[in-house]
């Protein structure tokens, strides 16, 4: 069991992270829905309630969405575009997607190298995109769902509002969808682009996210 956390330790501890965040969103959230609908002269609701609402829902779809748009676009921007020293960026000489060889695919995979790497065909040619793929696939799903609850929660707000519905069609080309889907892209991009320029320059002794200490800027794709 000691061995299994030490090995695990990275994803185990952002779980707890993700867990409690959820948690403590849901009670955050519930507080917060309530204090508005007091305001408003309506009556308070169960955290139960809340948790499975179009107004929890879309929040933390919105979320999701953005995040896993951020890494689809970074995998595959990676591929074929380079920031020279940062340890978020491999050299400029391997450009591209790289040669069978230098990807140990097919006939020059090793005794160690996944089934279908070496598999060829098909299968070697889905799992060489396979994590760009399931990234793409997790945006659009938690994306569609954010459309789904927004639209839900808009039109709550409509009828409180003693307005008409809206279909879910101009839903999505309306100001609060686009407004929800924004706000989140444009902190993502800002965030993994400052990362990419920033480990040029500065380290954090000990993080594979960062080159060794005394390593120069130029160095890429090194970590320490």
């Amino acid at each position: 069991m000691k061995r299994f956390l030490r090995d695990n330790g990275l994803g185990l501890a952002f779980a707890l992270l993700f867990l409690a965040s959820l948690v403590g969103q849901a009670f955050a959230g519930n507080a917060a829905l309530n204090e508005h609908r007091l305001t408003d002269g309506g009556d308070p609701v169960g955290l139960w309630q809340y948790v499975v609402s179009s107004d929890f829902a879309v929040d933390v779809a919105e979320n999701w969405q953005s995040e896993y748009l951020q890494f689809f676009v970074f995998i595959f921007a990676t591929v074929w575009l380079v920031q020279r020293g940062s340890t978020e960026s491999k050299p400029a000489k391997r450009l591209g997607r790289e040669s069978d060889e230098e990807q140990s695919l097919g006939a020059h995979g090793k005794p160690e190298s996944p089934p279908w790497a070496r598999a060829g065909g098909w299968r070697t040619r889905l799992y060489s995109n396979s994590l760009g793929l399931v990234m793409l696939a997790l945006f659009l799903g938690s994306w569609g769902a954010q459309s789904i609850a927004g639209h839900s929660a808009y039109n709550n707000e409509q009828l409180v509002d003693f307005q008409d519905p809206v279909s879910w069609g101009r839903y999505v080309l309306s100001a609060d969808f686009w407004n929800r889907s924004l706000q989140n892209w444009q902190s993502e991009f800002l965030a993994i682009g400052s990362m990419a320029v920033f480990s040029v320059y500065l380290r954090q002794r000990g993080s594979s996210q960062s080159k060794p200490v005394g390593a120069p800027h130029t160095a890429t794709d090194e970590n320490g």
